[in-house]
């Protein structure tokens, strides 16, 4: 479950327009202006030049034509802009900066870093052959997924799109060096449902044009994409797979490096993964204790048998959800739990097809200067069609009635969809584009525990009975215990810290420790060794729960939910350590 939000980037007018909460004192250097300056140079004339299809799903359609720039040369032009760009942030003297300000130019400087990092040492444009055909059909995707425009306008921008789609996947035969044999593997299971999306959801969007020159220029475009796409399909089966031996792994360097850069966390590996097997451990203790409490008779794995059962038919799944919404929204207002900004609310629809191999469901809200087109879509993976009654069954158990309540919470009420309806209150412009995933997941994963905690799933608010009500809580543990289970794989796959995982080993860890069912734990690590950082889910929860406790302690009485997760808010998507700076006005640790 995770939050599907492109790195979304501004216009030089639109950061300069955005208000600051204190007034600017400048210091004798300027560096409040340098550095709002810079910020607008970065964002208009460096990040969008590289990653068009992020500036249309952020709801700016002047890069709508324009497709990213998938050669060897076009990454190593970007490498070249971001050290100059790195080196001029790093003449900034952050202390002559306000105190948000210099929050938010940490993380802008660590923004840069992180992308440094990914294209010149990860290097997954050399190791990743769905980054180009996933890319390109993402790229369409967010073309005909809001109707921003009109049908005749983004059929239009689709096409220009669209003629470059055949070079790129030319320069994925070019950059692609010994992939890991994973990724490779991913990219086949992903490569047949992108052909099928041109050829069926694209024409099936855009059918209501009216422009005839339109309409034959796409069939043209249309087809070669198709085309392309076969032959890249052909290309990796027959020539990429048998030789792809690279290695996933990001080592221990490069792990912390880019928890720092993205997460603003520099706890050591070893204390960091004890960390995680704690949280693990106590919530399978938990899971024990609820479980007893069901049934004395039957142990954790035999009552988790049981739920596995208990889910919908696929086809009733979106419904379970949408079902969900009235009761979660009553009990945050009744309970004072958190302001939410809207009474709209989010739509349902399955998992795009260029997510389904990595993700059971997500949340893609409208880009933040996106005017024209305000509907978020709650995305969920169902079964494939042509897989077996016990796949189909094994796989449904990941929705069982007690992960439909934790997955609706954490994905809308009160997770990400509320958290995205807060983004105009955000107090920079930065704040709503470079996010966190410690503060974003973190925050929809702390949702699942905390409304739980506050009496959500009892019977009157959300469940009919005690033993439902029971097993709303087994399912938000088996989530828990998911989160864990990344936590701990994450680091064991990529660090050989705690001793290395192979990829058999992670997924019956999943299974044997994160109580998952085996196609989920195939999926999970599937998706883990290419997410590397995906802790972040249980990282961000801890420190959450640190920083209410520690607001808690200062305000004593005083204290106020719904006003602690409203302050949250208002601190957009920065890091956990920047947000906790402003609510505490201290630098005590995270963890």
């Amino acid at each position: 479950m995770n939050f599907r939000r492109f790195l979304a980037l501004p216009l030089l007018a639109t950061l300069m327009a955005t208000p600051r909460p204190h007034a600017q004192n400048l210091a004798a250097d300027g560096g409040n202006q340098t550095f709002d300056y810079l910020s607008g140079q970065y964002f208009e004339n460096i990040l969008f030049k590289f990653a068009p299809t992020e500036g249309t799903a952020a709801g700016l359609h002047q890069y709508d034509s324009q497709l990213e720039d998938y050669s060897a040369a076009g990454v190593q032009r970007e490498v070249v802009v971001l050290h100059d760009f790195e080196k001029k942030l790093e003449k900034i003297d952050p202390s002559a900066l306000d105190a948000q300000p210099a929050a938010d130019y940490q993380i802008l400087l660590n923004n840069v870093r992180g992308q440094l990092l990914q294209l010149e040492v990860v290097r997954g444009w050399e190791k990743n052959p769905d980054q180009y055909s996933s890319g390109v059909t993402n790229s369409i995707f967010v073309i005909m997924e809001r109707p921003y425009a009109s049908v005749d306008v983004r059929l239009r921008a689709a096409i220009d799109r669209e003629k470059q789609i055949p070079q790129a996947l030319e320069y994925a035969r070019a950059n692609l060096k010994n992939p890991p044999h994973i990724y490779a593997e991913i990219a086949l299971e992903q490569i047949d449902d992108d052909v099928s999306f041109f050829q069926k959801d694209v024409p099936s969007a855009f059918a209501s044009a009216t422009d005839p020159q339109a309409k034959v220029d796409f069939a043209k475009s249309n087809a070669a994409v198709i085309d392309a796409l076969k032959s890249y399909a052909a290309w990796m089966k027959t020539d990429l797979l048998p030789r792809s031996n690279g290695d996933f792994r990001y080592g221990a360097d490069t792990f912390s490096k880019a928890l720092a850069y993205n997460e603003m966390v520099e706890i050591p590996l070893d204390r960091l993964l004890q960390i995680g097997y704690d949280d693990l451990h106590k919530n399978q203790a938990e899971f024990a204790r609820v479980a007893k409490e069901i049934d004395p008779t039957k142990t954790p794995q035999q009552e988790l048998a049981e739920l596995a059962t208990m889910h919908p038919a696929p086809d009733k799944l979106l419904q379970a959800f949408r079902d969900r919404f009235d009761s979660e929204i009553g009990f945050i207002r009744t309970h004072h739990i958190i302001t939410i900004p809207s009474d709209v609310q989010p739509t349902l629809e399955e998992t795009p097809p260029f997510m389904r191999a990595t993700t059971q469901a997500s949340m893609d809200p409208p880009g933040p200067f996106e005017t024209n087109s305000n509907k978020a879509y709650f995305n969920v993976t169902l079964p494939e069609p042509s897989w077996s009654a016990q796949r189909t069954s094994e796989y449904m158990a990941a929705f069982n009635m007690g992960t439909i309540v934790s997955t609706s919470v954490h994905e809308a009420y009160p997770g990400h969809y509320v958290q995205f309806l807060w983004t105009p209150q955000f107090p920079s412009t930065i704040r709503k584009v470079l996010g966190s995933n410690t503060n974003i997941e973190g925050w929809a994963h702390y949702c699942e525990q905390m409304m739980l905690d506050e009496g959500y799933g009892q019977p009157g608010a959300g469940a009919a009975t005690e033993r439902e009500a029971e097993l709303i809580r087994l399912g938000q543990l088996q989530d828990a215990l998911l989160r864990d289970a990344r936590f701990v794989a994450g680091i064991r796959m990529h660090t050989g810290v705690g001793g290395a995982f192979t990829i058999p080993e992670a997924e019956d860890f999943f299974v044997k420790e994160g109580y998952q069912a085996r196609p989920i734990a195939e999926v999970e690590t599937k998706r883990g060794t290419a997410d590397a950082l995906y802790l972040y889910y249980t990282l961000g929860k801890l420190e959450i729960l640190k920083l209410r406790s520690d607001v808690q302690k200062k305000e004593g009485a005083a204290f106020n939910l719904q006003h602690f997760h409203d302050d949250f808010m208002r601190q957009g998507f920065a890091p956990v350590k920047v947000i906790r700076k402003a609510m505490l006005h201290n630098d005590s640790p995270v963890l």
